[in-house]
């Protein structure tokens, strides 16, 4: 759902809601589905106490490992660019060290852009905004609460899920 290249997720947002039982829940996924047109896959529904609910949070293994193999390398790739860019400039500029080592100046240029390119690329990867969606469903579930969870893959199944949920519960999380 994400117009980045660097993301190999069909459904890169993640939407939760919290409900206090059962047939709030149930009745919630059944909304979103009708009202936003999604599969049955695309919602999951998470029990009180239930120990493994990663898998319902973050179903696409195999998206999640091409996002960090495509962003590490794309981004290793722009590090050095910009390494030798750098180097370029300070060239032009006629700096001692670049001038006497210009060897020397490139491949330490490109070796800590690939560094600081993997370096975000990791961060990319490890995708902090989901830890919006996820902690507060966590702590739901350890309390003894259901939490609706929605993977939309288009931006109009995105504001649908949202408009749907938000009509059942004011609790309606939702990752960048």
């Amino acid at each position: 759902m994400t117009a980045n290249p660097l993301n190999a997720e069909a459904a890169s947002t993640k939407i939760a809601a919290l409900f206090d039982t059962k047939v709030a829940a149930s009745n919630a996924a059944e909304r979103v589905c009708y009202e936003a047109h999604l599969k049955r896959g695309q919602v999951r529904l998470v029990h009180p106490y239930e120990a493994h609910f990663g898998r319902k949070l973050e179903p696409e293994n195999d998206g999640i490992v091409q996002t960090a193999v495509r962003s590490h390398l794309m981004m290793a790739a722009l590090g050095a660019v910009i390494g030798l860019a750098v180097v370029g400039i300070l060239h032009r500029q006629e700096i001692d060290a670049v001038m006497h080592s210009p060897g020397l100046a490139a491949g330490a240029a490109i070796f800590l852009g690939v560094v600081f390119g993997m370096l975000l690329a990791g961060l990319m990867t490890a995708r902090p905004d989901h830890q919006l969606v996820i902690t507060p469903v966590r702590e739901a579930v350890q309390h003894g609460r259901w939490a609706v969870l929605v993977h939309p893959t288009t931006p109009q199944q995105c504001n649908e899920a949202l408009r749907a949920l938000r009509n059942t519960t004011s609790e309606v999380l939702r990752t960048a």
